[in-house]
């Protein structure tokens, strides 16, 4: 990206709070051609109100996104093409927090982006102005949150608060709910917030070392196969291309 987009933040409406952890929106007129996402470990509804990014494939191909897409979790970059300015309105959900609004399991979304316009109604979707799209989002999803639920002992354990659990049965169904509310399993989930967590301890001068250590990193080779893994390039060249739209997701 260009650096001079504008990231916007909404605020979160208490019938939502326990689903969703952030309404944004991102507008960026002269963006680069080529941007590259990582994983999070969260969810997102994302409307894209330019119409202008297609996904590059590992084999080079590239499809159009969907204008209203419902992307899960993600466990490898993903690669976007941006033909002229960007304007995007996103919903990002607690990790757990899409199951209900999504109406399949969410382990079916892992590393997808599928059309989502089935899940809104068709003139929300057809709403071209951020302000109005925003207030008609979350009328839209307060009103279907009252049908929601959250699975405790999965919210427990991305909380870090859950008991350990012995017998083999127990895992086993936990692990299932896991997969069906997340999408991924519990492992794969704290890897990627532990990388996350790293751009959380970054300084201005960006030293990797020092912010992959208090994030939870053993050593170097540790934090440098994680980004390989996530974000496809070292720490060194990531922090060269200066990816605005990445950063921003990631702060």
């Amino acid at each position: 990206m260009s650096g001079a987009g504008v990231f916007r933040q909404y605020a979160v409406p208490e019938p939502l709070a326990p689903y969703v952890r952030r309404i944004w929106s991102y507008v960026d007129e002269c963006p680069s051609a080529i941007e590259r996402i990582v994983p999070d470990g969260f969810p997102e509804l994302v409307i894209d109100l330019a119409g202008r990014a297609l996904e590059i494939r590992t084999d080079g191909t590239a499809s159009a996104q969907p204008p209203v897409l419902m992307a899960g979790q993600l466990t490898r970059p993903m690669t976007l093409k941006v033909e002229g300015p960007v304007h995007v309105v996103g919903v990002s959900f607690h990790p757990d927090g899409a199951r209900d609004f999504w109406g399949q399991a969410m382990q079916g979304l892992t590393d997808r982006r599928l059309d989502a316009s089935h899940r809104l109604p068709e003139a929300l979707a057809s709403i071209k102005d951020e302000t109005a799209l925003v207030c008609a989002l979350i009328g839209e999803l307060s009103e279907k949150a009252s049908g929601w639920s959250i699975d405790p002992l999965v919210r427990e354990q991305i909380e870090g608060r859950a008991p350990v659990a012995t017998d083999p049965a127990s895992v086993r169904n936990l692990q299932r709910r896991f997969l069906d509310r997340v999408g991924v399993s519990a492992r794969s989930l704290r890897s990627v917030q532990r990388f996350r967590a790293v751009f959380d301890h970054a300084d201005q001068d960006e030293n990797w070392l020092q912010a992959g250590l208090a994030a939870g990193y053993f050593d170097q080779p540790h934090l440098a196969r994680d980004f390989q893994r996530f974000v496809g390039c070292s720490a060194t060249a990531w922090a060269r291309e200066r990816l605005a739209l990445t950063r921003a997701i990631l702060s």
